[in-house]
């Protein structure tokens, strides 16, 4: 049996705030999952992140109040959560008197930071390609994943949301692989999805008809039930599964390879080309994910 931990990055919304949305699912098979949790257990616990959640795209923001404190990178980590804390507190209460509405986002901000204060900009980065490079090496894994440019999606012929063209697209190319691996003994397979309210209901239904009537490429005969939702700060795997969307959309809008490299090393293939990750772009595009597909 194999486990499928999915997430997304960037925004579903058109425009939104970035050019992307990618959703991935990260596949081990359930006999795995205990050397997984305890690779990523290791990494938190060597970081001071003990029972934090990863979450990258905050983690990869600069934090300006670091740069303010003095010799900050000098500093052990009690004295630099101290610091950092300090200032924090400053500017929320000056922000409350001059902007409050600037003080809402900022506030925000802070609280979804709060876990990685204690580290610098490059350790944190470190940590993410130390998990990328501890990713690339999990040949019992797989990578799906669907990568929509917004731009080249049209709302008007298509019958479905992004997201859900996305959610089809991971689970047909999930069955299929489960297909393909099966051999006297079925291989199955479960959908682990970070839970979002506002999708949860939707790709729940979706899901219970991609069962009936099977998804526009595949019949489903392996993969059971619909996805278990779950909360990603207590569930490491999300957290994983949420590193590898980021990578893809970061390399896709940004050129940024350093993540992606790693993490592209564990997308399905067969007979060396990549099925389990396509990028919904123009024939034209020659990014690394279209030459590996076509």
């Amino acid at each position: 049996m194999f486990l499928c931990y999915l997430d997304e990055s960037g925004t579903s919304e058109i425009p939104g705030n970035t050019s992307h949305y990618v959703l991935s699912g990260l596949a081990i098979p359930v006999d795995r999952w205990k050397y997984c949790d305890s690779q990523i257990s290791k990494f938190k616990d060597k970081w001071n992140l003990t029972g934090s959640e990863l979450h990258t795209a905050w983690m990869r923001r600069a934090y300006i109040e670091q740069k303010k404190i003095p010799n900050f990178e000098n500093l052990n980590y009690q004295s630099r959560r101290i610091a950092v804390n300090s200032y924090r507190k400053n500017e929320l209460l000056r922000l409350q008197k001059v902007n409050p509405k600037l003080y809402k986002q900022v506030k925000k901000n802070y609280r979804k930071t709060e876990a990685y204060i204690h580290l610098t900009y490059q350790e944190r980065l470190n940590i993410l390609l130390e998990l990328a490079t501890e990713i690339s090496k999990w040949n019992f894994a797989r990578l799906f994943a669907e990568c929509i440019d917004k731009i080249h999606f049209d709302t008007l012929l298509s019958s479905q949301s992004i997201d859900e063209q996305a959610f089809e697209q991971v689970v047909s190319r999930f069955e299929q692989y489960l297909q393909i691996i099966s051999g006297e003994n079925k291989s199955l397979g479960l959908l682990i999805h970070d839970n979002n309210e506002t999708v949860a209901k939707r790709l729940t239904e979706l899901m219970i008809e991609f069962h009936k009537k099977g998804t526009l490429w595949t019949k489903l005969k392996n993969i059971i039930e619909t996805p278990l939702f779950v909360n990603s700060q207590l569930t490491a795997m999300v957290q994983i599964a949420d590193l590898c969307s980021y990578s893809l959309r970061r390399y896709l809008e940004n050129s940024e390879t350093e993540l992606f490299s790693l993490i592209f090393k564990r997308a399905d293939r067969k007979d060396k080309k990549v099925v389990g990750i396509r990028h919904f772009s123009d024939n034209g595009c020659t990014c690394d994910i279209c030459n590996a597909h076509s």
